[in-house]
């Protein structure tokens, strides 16, 4: 091991002689000695040498890396195969904050058989470290599995109690109670021995696995013989486990055929993160499925990627667990030592390719499109963080040419039925966050049109602004000092709509005399992004945090609105019937489920009326009496778009 060490900044890097061409893993580390970044090379000169490059050269997290540390080590070793497996155990034992960082995106449940006990056990279990344990999935829902166990130990009736349960059994020689109402199939039934049990085991694992064919063919052919000597019970329980078994094999899609076994790892990544989909193939059945999302510290490729990728998920397997082919959208540098790697855990060739046609070509193109949603569902998320808020803030003052970040926001938007009921909304986000104590809603009596009640709503909201009202009252008895409501002014006003609902606003916003406001609006349409007295929106590029605040906040006024709207309207409902001669909030209830809508109701005939529960002939009369002569509202609701 080689350590070279140095003060401040770049003054560590080594002379190009000192470093071997031989393999090795290199560490950098700052003047604490933590880890920063560790990394492998089949040439550890021609490897380190990218890394003291011209600073401008480099990408700006590989020169905040290199420039964080104070120091590098390498150590050299026989072959890359043996640089992977060191690599790997330096990450695990420093874990380094510039290595990429896998994190699932859930904690998978598996099904496991514990094949190192004297009668194994098949469970449902998310711990995957269970000694001798055979773990199949994972599994995308826990239900699936479990509908996985029962439809299976119909078949292959092997063990499902506890460790507890099974000693007390073998002890006592009285069956565990699983056993006694026909759900475990194990020694401690009293119906097998422990060397049958086993054979039991060793069938239900080759099932798994993916020799299934084998077993559908025996168990149809053993099906057909009882049938031709008349044995129609044993027949029929041969049927039901048939049955069984197809709904197991139902369960997972044949994607390839019979004989492959492979795992397919779809990708996607940005500068920031990456998106991992497994597709785990046996028997040509996807049976399971596992995502990662991956935080990407360095500027990583693809192949880079696979790279880490494959050490992760193969690092602790052995056996059948390593398939005969992996699958990857791009080989790394050092392919083959990967598939040596492979092979060694699995006691037997790995290929590691690329698929180029076909139906696995099909398959992976499949995995990408899911890396794809998964990483757009991840940064979607991370717009919840507090970085990404401020990144939001500070793009919008950019696009919008405002002095400083908008802290406030607030946005208006109008519903209405038919133009009638008219209703808006205002939502409040301060610092990129909702603020519903401050949310308001607005009646409209009259308007022309929407422009016109967008006038009227922020007209009524600026005027608190301007109010000649004292802006802190004093409560009498505490003493408290309270701020008047709507006395804050927001940075930014934004209405839902394009160039005229914008010009209404703005008319209202100069009568205020108010300064100081940004005004826009956000035409869902395109989600274009319009000024006042501006012939051309501001478009934010797609995917930007911006975009998706603001988004956020228009979906939000007009989910707000909306359901002002419905609970209005159910009001107005209420009041017409309600005013009825006769007609109770029970009956009412009865009219509007029978009918669905008042618009029904004033449709129907007297005659037709009397069917509902609860309602004579001469009720009836008055009620259509009443809706024929009045002026009941439509149920159909409109909006401004």
């Amino acid at each position: 091991m080689v350590a070279v060490r140095g003060g401040s900044g770049l003054a560590y890097r080594p002379k190009a002689g000192e470093i071997p061409t031989m393999p090795g893993v290199y560490r950098f580390s700052d003047d604490s000695g933590r880890v920063l970044y560790v990394g492998k090379a089949m040439n550890l000169r021609a490897r380190l040498s990218n890394y003291f490059a011209p600073l401008h050269t480099l990408h700006e997290r590989t020169r905040r890396m290199v420039t964080t540390a104070t120091g590098v080590t390498w150590t050299t070793v026989g072959s890359d195969v043996e640089a992977l497996q060191l690599e790997y155990t330096w990450i695990k034992e420093y874990d380094p904050p510039f290595n990429v960082k896998f994190r699932d995106d859930k904690s998978y449940p598996y099904l496991a058989v514990t094949l190192g006990d004297e009668a194994p056990r098949v469970m449902v279990t998310r711990n995957t470290r269970i000694p001798g344990a055979k773990y199949f999935g994972p599994y995308p829902k826990i239900w699936a599995v479990h509908d996985t166990v029962d439809l299976m130990i119909k078949v292959f009736p092997i063990r499902t109690c506890s460790d507890s349960a099974y000693k007390r059994a073998m002890a006592s020689g009285k069956p565990c109670f699983p056993g006694q109402i026909g759900r475990c199939g194990g020694p401690c039934s009293g119906k097998v021995t422990i060397e049958e049990h086993r054979a039991i085991v060793d069938d239900f694992v080759s099932f798994m696995v993916g020799n299934d064919r084998r077993f559908t063919t025996r168990i149809t052919a053993d099906m057909k013989a009882a049938a031709a000597r008349q044995d129609y019970e044993s027949a029929a329980v041969y049927r039901d486990q048939l049955q069984a078994l197809d709904q197991v094999l139902a369960k997972s899609a044949v994607v390839l055929r019979d004989a492959v076994d492979a795992d397919l790892f779809g990708i996607d990544h940005d500068e920031l993160a990456a998106s991992v989909q497994q597709f785990i193939v046996r028997g040509g059945r996807i049976r399971g499925v596992r995502s990662w999302t991956v935080d990407k510290e360095l500027d990583m490729s693809t192949a880079e990627l696979v790279d880490s990728v494959v050490q992760r998920v193969y690092a602790a397997a052995s056996g059948t667990e390593v398939p005969r082919e992996v699958l990857v959208p791009e080989l790394p540098d050092d392919a083959e030592s990967l598939e040596d790697w492979l092979a060694e855990r699995r006691g037997s060739k790995v290929a590691l390719r690329v698929a180029q046609r076909g139906e696995k070509a099909t398959l992976m193109e499949t995995a990408v499109v899911n890396a794809k949603q998964a990483l757009m569902l991840y940064k979607t998320r991370r717009s919840s963080d507090f970085v990404a808020r401020t990144q939001a803030l500070e793009d919008i003052r950019d696009a919008l040419g405002m002095p400083e970040a908008p802290l406030r926001i607030e946005c208006f938007d109008v519903s209405h039925l038919s133009g009638t009921n008219i209703v808006a909304s205002m939502v409040v986000f301060e610092d990129g966050l909702s603020r519903k104590d401050e949310y308001r809603r607005f009646g409209v009596a009259e308007s022309t049109d929407d422009t016109d009640s967008i006038y009227q709503v922020v007209s009524r909201r600026l005027a608190h602004l301007t109010s000649s009202e004292p802006v802190e009252t004093v409560d009498e008895t505490t003493g408290e000092r309270k701020r008047r409501k709507f006395t804050y002014p927001p940075q930014l006003l934004i209405v839902d709509g394009g160039q005229p609902q914008v010009a209404a606003a703005a008319r209202a916003l100069e009568e205020s005399g108010l300064t100081g406001i940004t005004l826009c609006g956000l035409a869902k349409r395109l989600e274009e992004i319009w000024l006042p007295d501006d012939p051309y929106p501001v478009i934010l590029p797609r995917g930007s945090e911006a975009l998706f605040l603001l988004q956020r906040v228009r979906d939000e006024a007009h989910r707000f609105a909306i359901s002002f709207q419905r609970q209005k309207r159910k009001r107005d409902i209420s009041t017409v019937l309600g005013e009825i001669p006769g007609l109770g909030p029970a009956k009412v209830r009865e009219l509007l489920k029978h009918f669905g809508s008042v618009a029904r109701l004033k449709t129907a005939t007297p005659a037709e009326i009397t069917e509902v529960k609860g309602i004579g002939d001469k009720l009836a009369a008055t009620v259509h009496e009443a809706l024929t002569s009045g002026s009941a509202q439509p149920s159909q609701a409109s909006r401004n778009g």
